[in-house]
């Protein structure tokens, strides 16, 4: 039996995130999970507004859509899901999180037969770093297996999709059907209608400047590191440096500057 009562019982009351064991088929218990705290993340106010309701809805037991969170890397697409899941699941302990590699993906219909039976759950299905680099078989039976699951989801499950690409695809392959296809529109639209099965958008793209400082800024009174002009130039230098300006790099610079300090942070 894949979900024994005894599971149900005791495992799923006592834990609330799982990793997805393709192995065994089997759920795999997190004994420690660990988010950021949602107002650490700056600069993303507008995406934590939409994900946040689209959760809470959720987990009220209410109809919601499915999210692609899109966008430059190191912005905080998956840190905002699993911050945001782990604040609603504060007082909805009937929520649950299932993170899902992407190459397991295949797995997604036992997924959904097995959990779909446990109404008193609410799972959320996280699936970080999607994309597809080539029409091949692999992206075909991907996209039949989750295009057609989609369609076919339990109530009770809620599919949390972060890429780099809108399209879940590379623009290039777009505008190579666009130009080669004999009936372009229908052949294009077959490329990117995946991505058309998430209700929910969101993008994420370089944060300013100020946003940048005001990240370090946060990070030096939580983790009690001095905050002043040099570091402000300091952190302005080490984005120049890496090319860009984004949650990630914030919290590359502050563990350099702790190291620097001999300061200990404590994750």
């Amino acid at each position: 039996m894949f979900l024994s009562d005894l599971f149900i019982k005791i495992t799923l009351s006592k834990y609330r995130s799982f990793i997805w064991d393709s192995k065994i088929k089997k759920l795999k218990k997190i004994q420690y999970f660990k988010a950021l705290d949602i107002d650490m993340l700056i600069g993303i106010e507008r995406q934590k507004k939409i994900l946040l309701k689209n959760t809470e809805n959720f987990a009220n037991g209410n109809f919601t859509n499915n999210a692609l969170l899109w966008g430059s890397r190191g912005n905080g697409k998956s840190s905002l899901i699993k911050s945001i899941f782990y604040k609603v699941n504060k007082n909805k302990k009937k929520l649950k999180l299932l993170q899902l590699n992407k190459n397991d993906i295949f797995d997604i219909e036992i997924i959904y037969e097995k959990l779909g039976k446990i109404k008193l759950y609410n799972f959320i299905i996280f699936i970080d770093d999607l994309s597809f680099e080539k029409i091949d078989s692999d992206y075909k039976i991907i996209k039949s297996t989750l295009d057609g699951s989609i369609q076919n989801q339990p109530s009770n499950i809620l599919l949390y999709v972060t890429s780099n690409r809108r399209h879940l695809m590379p623009r290039d392959m777009i505008e190579n059907e666009r130009s080669s296809a004999i009936h372009t529109d229908e052949s294009v639209e077959e490329k990117i209608s995946l991505s058309d099965r998430f209700g929910l958008w969101i993008g994420f793209h370089n944060i300013s400047q100020d946003d940048f400082i005001n990240i370090i800024k946060k990070y030096c009174k939580v983790y009690d590191l001095e905050f002043n002009e040099n570091i402000i130039k300091e952190g302005i230098r080490w984005s120049l440096q890496r090319g860009n300006r984004t949650g990630r790099s914030a919290w590359q610079f502050i563990l350099n500057y702790a190291a620097e300090q001999n300061k200990r942070i404590n994750l």
